[in-house]
């Protein structure tokens, strides 16, 4: 039967009151946190800068910081990761193609991060100084918008340092790399407008035991390599160049292999597969192969773990920068959340113990990004020639990758539940978070290989040491917990043993956090780590001791406050 019009009016009217659309409205929910200001919620990050001498750069990095906060920033990250890469092996004729397709969202995010210089800008001749701490700020504030595709950004970051161990190849890509155009698709590096790098280096009978990789380098006349094997995990297979570690004659070498050559043919690389992580699923992870590609020697013949190290160590700095960044985001939306819903007739924000988990997560994200940023000034400071800073970045960079990477899940899984059941829903984004936080923990040196590198400085490089009490007495006499903890990493270092590997990089990460945050943080944060770091038998976040400022704490960090 045709209802009239009026008769549907009449039961419109009629039914008003009870409308099933009453039951949908919104309340008690906190408004988008779109459009927010990271770096005005964040005084750790500007305390850092001023510490740096970077000041000045503020305003530049403010703005990038309320882009990567914009909600076109934040929707791009979200579906970057709800499409992800698909490789495409081959194309509709049957020929092998080896592609990677990508989602319009990633792109636009690399294009920000390649524009901005987050790729290479601090190796830039002009760069001048301080550009490694500028160049930090920006990756940890623009990480924020969306965590994967950092990975293809700092690869290229650590490519340049590594391929100046030949000059000749450095001269030829480097131009290319230090670009702010991102160009994306497989061309002669040549005709391209920018470059971007990769790094395959581990294969699945070793691991992080490259030199038991059993890829081989036969040397041609040319001078080139043809390089014949399968890599378990290649970062960024999307990318121009990748650096790739193989056995040569000599031992173990490091070679550049394009994927495009100079005459414009495709090397001899197959994309086997790609890797169905986590997390981290807007960045492509590939196994490849290897088929007669051709290489160019890096460095010397037989030394490539040396070769590559330099580009190991700066992935770790990023490693750290990104778990500090991860942190910061879910403190964000876990502090914006409580500060604007309701429970049991009071904000949930002024709640004394939801208060004490979100200064408890304050306190290692401002912690984590005050050793970050300081990691970043001693690669600038050691760039200018000063090697005590070279010693302190040989010990420090390993310790803190293990302790900052480490308490990233659990920091993200606490401030998601924060939110509730909210927080265990996709479109929360805690959920990206969480799985994203166990990944820079593994790469680039899971907690064991860090923890033994950490050993491994100590034992072979005793003048880092001398680095580091030079870097902590600055703020003996100032905390007694402080001077305490110190203390117990003297009786540690007199005689480390690998057992006691962890506990001896946590033990270095912590003083040095806590050395920061006295030297240069306000009291209440100072006070606040040394009483729940270095000087409590909780381990949970929330549990601090009595006379902790949890108010201010929240206050510093909580967007809009």
């Amino acid at each position: 039967m045709t209802v009239t019009e009026p008769h549907r009016a009449e039961a419109g009217t009629h039914d008003a009151e009870r409308s099933p659309a009453r039951t949908h409205q919104v309340l008690n929910q906190p408004p988008p946190l779109d459009g927010f200001d990271p770096v005005a919620c964040d005084p750790a990050l500007r305390e850092a800068l001023a510490q740096h001498g970077e000041s000045a750069h503020l305003a530049d990095l403010a703005q990038l910081g309320r882009h990567a906060g914009s909600a076109a920033a934040r929707e791009h990250g979200r579906l970057a990761n709800e499409h992800p890469p698909q490789l495409r092996s081959h194309d509709r004729y049957g020929n092998r193609i080896d592609e990677v397709e990508f989602h319009p969202s990633w792109h636009w995010l690399m294009a920000q991060a390649v524009s901005y210089g987050l790729h290479a800008a601090p190796w830039a001749p002009d760069a001048g100084a301080g550009a490694h701490v500028r160049r930090a700020a920006g990756f940890y504030l623009w990480s924020q918008a969306e965590a994967g595709h950092g990975c293809p950004i700092s690869m290229t970051f650590a490519a340049v340092p590594a391929l100046r161990h030949s000059p000749e190849l450095a001269a030829h890509y480097e131009s290319g790399l230090l670009s702010p155009s991102y160009d994306f698709g497989l061309r002669a590096p040549s005709d391209k407008a920018g470059l971007l790098a990769g790094m395959s280096m581990t294969e699945k009978q070793g691991g992080s035991d490259v030199r038991a990789n059993t890829t081989a380098a036969e040397p041609l006349a040319d001078g080139t390599y043809r390089i014949t094997g399968h890599k378990w995990f290649t970062s960024a297979p999307m990318n121009d160049l990748f650096l790739t570690l193989a056995q040569t004659p000599g031992g173990p070498s490091c070679l550049a292999v394009p994927r495009v050559l100079p005459d414009g043919t495709r090397n001899e690389i197959r994309l086997q597969r790609l890797k169905d992580k986590l997390g981290n699923r807007s960045n492509a992870s590939a196994e490849l192969e290897y088929t007669g590609a051709l290489g160019w020697l890096v460095g010397e013949e037989g030394r490539g773990v040396r070769s590559i190290i330099d580009m190991v160590s700066m992935t770790r700095m990023d490693c750290v920068l990104g778990s500090s960044a991860n942190m910061r985001i879910a403190l964000s939306e876990a502090a914006h959340h409580v500060a604007h819903r309701s429970a049991f007739g009071e904000v949930l924000g002024d709640a004394p113990l939801m208060r004490a988990v979100i200064a408890d997560l304050a306190l290692e994200s401002e912690a984590a990004t005050a050793l970050a940023m300081r990691l970043a000034a001693a690669v600038d400071r050691s760039q200018r020639g000063e090697s005590s800073e070279l010693e302190l970045l040989r010990l420090a960079l390993p310790a803190a990758k293990f302790s900052v990477c480490k308490r990233a899940p659990t920091a993200i899984a606490e401030a998601l539940e924060c939110l509730g059941g909210n927080g265990y829903v996709e479109e929360s984004g805690m959920p990206r978070l969480y799985r994203e936080a166990p990944l820079l923990s593994i790469w680039e040196g899971s907690g064991n290989v860090t923890a033994l590198d950490t050993l491994r400085a100590i034992t072979k490089q005793p003048s880092t040491v001398n680095a580091l009490f030079a870097e902590l007495d600055g703020a003996l006499g100032t905390d007694d917990r402080y001077d305490r903890a110190v203390r117990q990493l003297r009786e540690e270092l007199s005689a480390p043993q690998p057992a006691r590997a962890r506990t001896l990089a946590e033990l270095i990460a912590h003083t040095l956090q806590a050395s920061l945050l006295l030297r240069y943080a306000p009291g209440e944060v100072a006070s606040g780590f040394t009483a729940t770091r270095l000087d409590s038998g909780g381990h949970t976040f929330g549990t601090v001791p009595n006379g902790v400022d949890t108010a201010t704490l929240v206050q510093r960090v909580t967007p809009g406050a």
